[in-house]
């Protein structure tokens, strides 16, 4: 007499899904010819068409650098569509974490990272490394220095507005910390 086997479905937790069953799940594969990744990634056959390809990450990563969602439509309808989408999607740009997607560990924020562009300093740079390179550019750029030089002072401006965003970022982690 064979030895009774146990059922998954006991005890807390189950140690199967609620919703599982035993047979094997079916899975659509990647569409392009050859892979054999999973397709869960719609892409669209033709403009303004129902039907899509079903890819793999990579292959829709493939695909959609080729893709022209303009094709067909002239000049000034591209550019009506181009900034439609800029328009609606304008909110998103400044969300939180966009700010990560440049180099740096994550703890500065977007403008933090433009405000060490504009000194010309790395992501890791501490405070005191901010404070001599504004000094040393403001002394090169400063209004008293070049008398009536507009982009001399509209770049004063710029290192200005630079080292008070790091000067304020600093003090509010100083203020946590």
């Amino acid at each position: 007499m064979p030895k009774a086997r146990r059922s998954n479905d006991w005890g807390f937790p189950r140690w199967r899904g609620y919703d599982a069953s035993r047979e094997a799940a079916p899975v659509r594969l990647c569409d392009r010819h050859g892979c054999e990744e999973v397709g869960d990634c719609p892409a669209p056959k033709a403009p303004n068409s129902p039907e899509r390809w079903m890819f793999c990450q990579a292959h829709a990563a493939e695909y959609n650098r080729g893709w022209d969602y303009f094709e067909g439509l002239d000049k000034a309808d591209k550019e009506a569509r181009a900034k439609a989408e800029r328009t609606e999607n304008a909110g998103y740009a400044e969300a939180q974490h966009y700010g990560w997607a440049g180099s740096g560990d994550g703890s500065r924020s977007a403008d933090e990272m433009r405000a060490l562009e504009v000194l010309d300093l790395e992501a890791d740079a501490d405070f005191a490394t901010v404070k001599k390179a504004f000094r040393a550019r403001a002394k090169e750029v400063h209004p008293d220095v070049k008398p009536g030089d507009k982009d001399a002072a509209a770049q004063f401006q710029q290192y200005s507005l630079a080292y008070e965003i790091l000067k304020s970022a600093e003090e509010r982690r100083e203020w946590k910390g």
